[in-house]
C-alpha cells in the first residue's frame, strides 16, 4: 500500500542541503549493513596500508566492539582529521575511476562508521617517533591527542549503530553476526596469503579466545595460496584439488578447484576473487557451475578458490556500494576464462578420484559383513577359475578380447600375466563381486571399481571426442522404432532434432505426438530406443531455458552414454576387466561418473591392515 501523502495544497517542497552528519549516516547505510561490513572496510584499509600482520577483535557479534590493529604505514598526525572527512582518500586522485588498484577508494568508511558509532583511531607512521589518537562520536570529531603505540594503526569501533538504534533491530543474533565476521576474514585471508591474520572474540573481556588464525605463508605464490587454503578449507580440500594456471585475452586465472568427487550439497565452498578483491558475482558463480556441469549432478557443488587478475581498466569494481560485485568489460571472456580454465585443470587429473572416498569406505566396513553373492576368483596368472557366460557383446573398448559367433559372444580365455599390469595405477583385476564391482590388486593395496559407472564415463568421453571431431557415427535400425510421447515431450524434442542427428540419433516426426527413431549412435551397439528417447525428453524437460545449447547437448550425451554402458549384473571375464582398467587410466575424468560419483575406491595396504588391527 502506498502511504505517501501528496502535497494537497500544491506547495512546492523546499530543496535543502543535508548536513554532514545526516549525509554520513546515509552513506553508512550503504557501506555498513552489519558488523561484518565494518570489519571488511577496516581490514581492507589495513591491507591497502601494506600491513603484514592484522589482528581483529570483536564483542557481542561486533555490535558493541570491533577493533582492527595492523603494522601498516600508519596515518600522519596532520591527516587524521582529513581521514574522517567524506570522500577523502589516499588511494586515488580522482582522475581515472576505472583504474582502481586498491581495496578501498570511496573515502566513506571511516566517516560513515564515525557517524553511527563511537570511533577511535590511533596511528603512528613509519617516519614519526610518536603516535596520535582521534575520536568520533555520532559524527562529532574530538581533538587529536598523543598516545603510546608501535608503528601502524588501530581502529576501534564501539556501540555500532548507537546513533541509529533502529538499525540494531535488523541485526541477527550475536552468533550469526560473529559467523559473518569470520567469513569475511577468511575470504580476505585467502586473497592475501603473505599476511598473518588473527581473529578474537573478546565478549567475555580480557584477551578473549582466538576463533580464527592464519599465519603468514612463504614461498612462491602457488605454495603460499595452497598453504593458506589448507589452513582455511582443510587438508582434505588441499589433497583433493587441482591447481589452475590459465591465461586468455588479457585475463589470468589461478587457484585451486576440487575434484568432482569432492563436492558439497550447497554452493557454500566457492570463493572468487578479482584482482585480490573477494566478490560474490553471479556471472562468475554461473561459470563455475557451467564448468562442472559435465561432471556433477545438479544437487552437488564443487569447492573452489579462484583468483582472476587483469588490468584494472578491464573491470569495474564500482558497481556495488560494498564492492561485492564487479562488471567486466568483456563478460563472455571472463566466463570463458573460468569454464576453460577449470575444465583444462580437471582434465589433467586423469582418472584421479577424491581420497575422502577411501576414508568413507573404511568407515563403512563392518566386521560382521559377509558376501551374499558369488565372487569370481582368479588364480595367480589372472585366469578366472569360474568363467561366467556372456549373453551380449561388451560395448565399445573391449572388442579385442571377444569374438562373436552367430550373434553370441564366446569366451576368449587369454592368460594375462599379473606382473604385466600390477604396476599400473589401477592394478590387475583379481575378482568380480556381486556382478558389478571389479576387485583389482595394486602394488600397495587394492582398487574396487563400479563397472557400470566407470564404463558410462568412458562411453561419454568417446561420444564427446567423436562429436568434436566429425560427429558421431550412426547405425540404421533394421526396423525403425515408433515412440509415442506426450505433447510436451514431443515439443521439446523436435527443437533439438538437428543437434541429436549430429551424434548419431536420427529421429523424425511420425504424426500426432509420435516420433520415429531411424538411426542410433553406433558406439552404443544394441540399444532400447524407447528408453533412450524418453530419457532425452526427461533431460530436456529438467533443464532451465537459460542453459546454452552446448550444455544441453552435453547433458543429453551423458544420458545417451548410460544406455551404452556395461550394466550392473553383467558378468565379466578377466580380460574384459583389465581392459576396462587400462582404458580408465588413459581417459580423463574417469575417476567419477557423469553425475560426480566416484567410479572406484582405492584402499592402501595400510588402510586394510588398520581394519584388522595390524598397525
Amino acid at each position: 500500500m502506498n502511504t505517501h501523502t501528496p502535497n494537497i495544497k500544491g506547495e512546492r517542497p523546499e530543496i535543502r542541503q543535508l548536513d554532514d552528519a545526516a549525509a554520513n549516516r546515509i552513506a553508512a547505510g550503504e557501506v555498513v549493513e552489519r558488523p561484518s561490513s565494518a570489519v571488511k572496510e577496516l581490514v581492507e584499509n589495513s591491507l591497502d596500508a601494506g600491513a603484514t600482520r592484522i589482528d581483529i577483535a570483536y564483542a557481542d557479534g561486533g555490535k558493541t566492539l570491533i577493533r582492527v590493529s595492523d603494522d601498516g604505514i600508519g596515518i600522519p598526525e596532520d591527516q587524521l582529521h582529513l581521514a574522517l572527512s567524506r570522500h577523502a582518500t589516499s588511494k586515488i586522485d580522482g582522475t581515472d575511476l576505472l583504474n582502481i588498484s586498491s581495496f578501498g577508494f570511496r573515502g566513506e568508511a571511516l566517516p560513515s562508521l564515525g557517524a553511527v558509532g563511537r570511533l577511535t583511531i590511533s596511528s603512528r607512521g613509519f617516519e614519526t617517533d610518536h603516535a596520535s589518537e582521534i575520536t568520533v562520536n555520532g559524527g562529532d570529531i574530538g581533538p587529536i591527542k598523543p598516545v603510546a603505540r608501535s608503528k601502524g594503526t588501530t581502529v576501534e569501533l564501539n556501540d555500532l549503530f548507537h546513533a541509529t538504534p533502529a538499525r540494531l533491530k535488523f541485526l541477527r543474533t550475536d552468533r550469526a553476526e560473529a559467523q559473518a565476521i569470520t567469513d569475511v576474514i577468511k575470504r580476505l585471508a585467502m586473497s592475501e596469503p603473505y599476511v598473518g591474520f588473527t581473529l578474537r572474540d573478546v565478549s567475555g573481556g580480557g584477551q578473549g579466545r582466538v576463533t580464527f588464525r592464519a599465519d603468514a605463508q612463504s614461498g612462491d605464490l602457488f605454495d603460499a595460496v595452497l598453504g593458506r587454503l589448507r589452513s582455511i578449507l582443510g587438508t582434505e580440500f588441499a589433497e583433493n584439488s587441482v591447481a589452475l594456471d590459465f591465461q586468455r585475452e588479457g585475463l589470468s586465472l589461478h587457484g585451486y578447484a576440487s575434484l568432482p568427487t569432492y563436492s558439497r550439497g550447497a554452493a557454500i565452498g566457492q570463493y572468487l576473487f578479482v584482482n585480490g578483491r573477494p566478490v560474490k558475482d553471479r556471472l562468475l558463480l554461473g561459470a563455475v557451475r557451467g564448468a562442472y556441469s559435465d561432471y556433477l549432478s545438479r544437487d552437488r557443488h564443487p569447492v573452489v578458490a579462484l583468483f582472476i587478475e587483469c588490468d584494472p581498466t578491464l573491470v569495474d569494481v564500482n558497481v556495488h556500494p560494498a564492492k561485492a560485485e564487479v562488471r567486466f568489460r568483456d563478460p563472455a571472456g571472463a566466463r570463458s576464462l573460468i569454464v576453460s580454465g577449470l575444465r583444462h585443470a580437471l582434465s589433467t587429473a586423469g582418472h584421479r578420484a577424491s581420497s575422502t572416498v577411501a576414508d568413507a569406505t573404511i568407515g563403512a566396513f563392518q566386521p560382521e559383513a559377509r558376501p551374499t553373492a558369488p565372487v569370481y576368483q582368479m588364480d595367480q596368472r589372472s585366469r578366472p577359475t569360474m568363467v561366467p557366460p556372456v549373453s551380449s557383446p561388451v560395448q565399445s573398448g573391449f572388442a579385442d578380447v571377444q569374438t562373436e559367433y552367430s550373434g553370441r559372444v564366446e569366451p576368449v580365455i587369454a592368460t594375462v600375466e599379473l606382473e604385466d599390469v600390477a604396476d599400473k595405477p589401477l592394478g590387475a583385476a583379481r575378482a568380480q563381486l556381486h556382478e558389478n564391482y571389479i576387485i583389482a590388486q595394486t602394488p600397495d593395496g587394492l582398487v574396487i571399481v563400479d563397472q557400470h559407472a566407470a564404463h558410462e564415463r568412458l562411453v561419454y568421453e568417446k561420444l564427446k571426442n567423436q562429436m568434436a571431431a566429425n560427429g558421431v557415427a550412426s547405425q540404421a535400425l533394421l526396423l525403425p522404432e515408433v515412440v509415442d510421447l506426450s505433447e510436451n515431450e514431443r515439443l521439446v524434442l523436435i527443437d533439438v532434432l538437428d543437434e541429436l542427428a549430429k551424434f548419431g540419433l536420427v529421429i523424425e516426426e511420425f504424426g500426432g505426438n509420435a516420433v520415429c527413431v531411424r538411426e542410433t549412435p553406433a558406439i552404443l551397439g544394441e540399444v532400447n530406443a524407447q528408453a533412450l528417447v524418453r530419457d532425452i525428453c526427461d533431460e530436456l524437460t529438467d533443464q532451465t531455458t537459460t542453459k546454452v545449447v552446448a550444455d544441453k547437448i552435453e547433458a543429453i550425451l551423458s544420458r545417451v552414454a548410460c544406455h551404452g554402458s556395461i550394466r550392473s549384473g553383467r558378468q565379466m571375464r578377466a580380460e574384459e576387466m583389465n581392459a576396462l582398467l587400462r582404458e580408465m587410466e588413459a581417459t580423463p575424468h574417469s575417476g567419477q561418473c557423469n553425475h560426480g560419483r566416484p567410479t572406484y575406491v582405492e584402499l592402501k595396504l595400510a588402510d586394510i591392515e588398520r581394519l584388522f588391527g595390524r598397525t
